[in-house]
C-alpha cells in the first residue's frame, strides 16, 4: 500500500471524523461509528477509495529529491 493521502487530506479527515463520531455520540446512536472510517484512512495514509480513478493528494517524493 503505497501512501496516497497528503497533509491537508489527512487534517480534513480527521476533523470530519470526529465530527461525525461527536454527532453520533449527541444523538446517541451507532451512526457514529462511520467516523472511524475517514480517522482510520487519514492515520493509515491510504485511501481505497481513491485507486480506481487512480487519485493521489500525497506529494510526489521523487520531486523532492531534486
Amino acid at each position: 500500500m503505497q501512501c496516497n493521502i497528503g497533509k491537508t487530506d489527512k487534517t480534513i479527515r480527521i476533523i470530519v471524523g470526529i465530527i461525525i463520531g461527536g454527532a453520533g455520540l449527541y444523538f446517541n446512536n451507532w451512526w457514529g461509528l462511520l467516523g472511524l472510517i475517514p480517522i482510520i484512512t487519514a492515520v493509515s495514509g491510504f485511501c481505497p477509495a481513491y485507486l480506481p480513478c487512480k487519485l493521489s493528494t500525497a506529494k510526489d517524493k521523487s520531486n523532492e529529491a531534486n
